[in-house]
């Protein structure tokens, strides 16, 4: 059970070397007691901090820097970066309440803090995921992670080597072996999931525009094979670059191609179906991209893809046939415009925590290894990070973790993990008075922002949009993350200190870890839902935004049903719940427990508008109706929000989701 799992803890006991765990005596405190009951670990509360800015180094420099992070904040927090220009992270750095000294030279910090690191484990450049098994090893060695120049440079020890023990073509291979020697060391309470590499934008690169869909085309009547010259750029020296993206960026409907043939004067060097082993060896970058159910590639909103092509030397014209639909921009240069280095974000905490990182496609073989780590963990263990191949890993990773009981902390971007999750800070668990509406028949609209389960996003995003001078005007509701009462404080309590009688904060997917509770096993969901309802009453929230495992025929949501409505109803305070269905036609009550599916239109206000009106445009008028309408968190802002509601008069009413569900309970819906 939850309550007698025992969580790594830090800041106040010694960790046995290799070992992780925190032992009390029978005489422990009531705060040490407290601690143990966390689900995400802490490493004590930052009294001084050394700021530097890491945003103009390179994968390889901040990977040194995040993984002394993990090593030096575990014991104490002290370093804290900023990691980008938009100023998030020094927003943030306020309320931790510590001293701050300001360094110009972030890499200065490897010397100043030597002393507490044993030396480095040197990853292979040549083989990717090394790093992660660095990461892992640095945690357990009380080491960094570097390249052997970085050691050399700094004057660091080599703790291990891991060049040339991995092949970069037997990803299994390497993560089998972190499972079987050193999975045993690490702390079984907490695994992370990252990327090994990102990929980073080449500065001042030129691009010129080849086609463009001009109308907001959101299905495949657009649908032909287009001819794409690229003849243009064959003057540079390293091929040529082709990339697809979406020609509007607000409403997630980006360019999708089904095939793409090359043709170097009239020869073909290149000829594919996406997500076959024929487009490997020319797909440059599809980290931002998805493979979609007719075998194409897609990217949407800020997403895109990129393509490499070496034409013969001496080549004339560069001609690419791609089968091509929806909302496309497509583009080309000679110049390559982006460069692989490590992935260096949320290393801290898991150093400092001594978890195993690993990066594990949740689909053919890679899949069944996770399901094995996965199986090696108890119920409600935590996997902080993300999975790869964005919504299709989403999907089958979320659902393959909730099969084992495991919940998923979207994390990986979440920065500064080791101080924030120390801050101490007063969250309030009281439940915000309901604001009291009469019930009339008028079509009742409550308004909520997504993506809440995302601790990055509450700690990035999230801050920059709840910043917008029109937050407060109109009602919204806002997805946190119950977890930032432990990896966040500071954070929640800023957003609870700081919201308008217009805000709500409800929880994100599906409470207290995002999972899809109807793939939970059944003997552990109840373990769930008891963990959601103790955050839940932590932090003051009776609702809760909701996905469900995904229907067999995948082409949808499952809705609650009795058992897990009636596990939710037993162990949480939940007043209602809104559970993701796009569609908005799901109104059930299991268990007695109100649960509506969110309605989700396209585009911005005055679209949203229009596909309101046509979402009621045969209700009669003769009883109240409920819409639960979903904001796209990456697209909008509270200026948009309000400017939808400006839009909407009669018979819309506009209110938070407390009151929301009070009517529907009135009205008997």
């Amino acid at each position: 059970m939850v309550s007698r799992r025992t969580l790594l803890q830090a800041g106040g006991a010694a960790l046995a070397a290799g070992t992780p765990g925190i032992f009390f005596s029978p005489r422990a405190g009531a705060a040490e007691k407290r601690a143990a009951a966390r689900l995400l670990p802490s490493f004590g509360r930052p009294s001084r901090l050394d700021v530097a800015d890491v945003g103009a180094l390179d994968g390889n420099d901040q990977l040194l820097l995040t993984t002394l992070q993990g090593v030096v904040n575990r014991r104490d927090p002290r370093l804290y970066f900023d990691f980008d220009g938009s100023g998030v992270d020094s927003d943030w750095l306020p309320s931790t309440g510590a001293r701050v000294t300001r360094h110009d030279r972030a890499l200065d910090l490897v010397a100043r803090y030597r002393g507490e690191i044993r030396g480095a484990v040197l990853h292979d450049p040549a083989v990717p995921d090394s790093v992660n098994v660095a990461t892992t090893l640095a945690g357990l060695e009380n080491a960094v992670a570097a390249t052997a120049e970085q050691a050399r440079a700094h004057g660091l020890k080599t703790v291990a080597d891991l060049r040339g023990r991995f092949d970069a073509d037997d990803v299994l291979a390497t993560y089998r072996w972190q499972l079987e020697h050193l999975f045993p060391r690490c702390t079984h309470t907490l695994l992370a999931g990252l990327p090994p590499t990102r990929t980073v934008q080449t500065p001042r690169v030129s691009w010129r525009e080849i086609a463009r869909e001009s109308g907001r085309i959101r299905d495949s009547s657009n649908r032909q094979v287009r001819a794409l010259d690229m003849s243009a750029e064959l003057s540079g020296g390293d091929g040529v670059y082709l990339r697809f993206q979406d020609s509007f960026g607000d409403d997630g409907w980006g360019a999708s191609v089904g095939s793409v043939v090359v043709k170097a004067d009239g020869q073909v060097i290149a000829s594919f179906v996406p997500g076959t082993a024929a487009e490997a060896p020319f797909l440059f970058d599809g980290s931002h991209s998805s493979i979609g159910g007719d075998a194409n590639r897609f990217s949407d909103g800020g997403g895109y893809f990129i393509y490499h092509f070496t034409p013969p030397p001496g080549t004339r014209q560069l001609m690419v046939e791609a089968d091509l639909w929806n909302q496309y921009l497509v583009s080309a240069t000679a110049t390559s415009p982006t460069r692989v280095e490590p992935f260096p974000y949320f290393r801290d905490y898991a150093v400092a925590s001594r978890a195993m990182v690993l990066w594990l496609p949740p689909s053919g073989e890679t899949g069944a290894l996770l399901d094995e780590v996965f199986s090696r963990v108890e119920p409600t263990t935590p996997y902080a990070g993300w999975f790869s191949n964005d919504v299709a890993g989403e999907w089958g990773g979320v659902d393959r973790a909730s099969q084992h009981g495991v919940e998923v902390v979207p994390a990986d971007f979440f920065m500064n993990g080791t101080v924030h999750a120390g801050v101490s800070a007063k969250i309030s668990d009281r439940v915000r008075p309901r604001p009291k509406a009469p019930l009339a028949n008028r079509v009742y609209l409550t308004l909520t922002f997504g993506e809440g389960d995302n601790v990055q996003y509450c700690q990035r995003h999230m801050r920059t949009i709840w910043d917008d001078p029109a937050r407060g005007s109109v009602p919204l509701n806002w997805t946190v993350s119950p977890l930032l009462a432990d990896i966040g404080p500071g954070l929640l309590a800023y957003y609870q200190n700081t919201a308008t009688a217009n805000d709500l904060l409800i929880s994100g997917p599906s409470g207290a870890g995002y999972t899809y509770p109807g793939s939970w096993p059944a003997d552990a969901l109840d373990a769930y839902t008891e963990l959601t309802g103790r955050f839940l009453r932590r932090t003051g929230m009776d609702l809760v935004y909701a996905y469900n495992q995904r229907s067999t025929t995948g082409d949808g949501w499952m809705p609650f049903d009795e058992r897990i409505a009636g596990s939710y109803r037993r162990n949480t305070p939940l007043r209602g719940v809104i559970q993701s269905w796009e569609t908005g036609d799901l109104r059930t009550r299991p268990a007695g427990l109100p649960v509506i599916g969110n309605f989700f239109p396209q585009g911005k206000a005055a679209e949203y508008r229009d596909g309101l009106l046509k979402h009621v445009e045969g209700w009669d008028g003769s009883a109240p109706l409920f819409v639960a309408g979903a904001i796209n968190a990456w697209s909008w802002t509270p200026s948009d929000a309000a400017e939808l509601v400006g839009l909407l008069g009669s018979p819309f009413e506009v209110v938070r989701g407390d009151t929301f569900f009070d009517l529907m309970n009135r009205a008997g819906r």
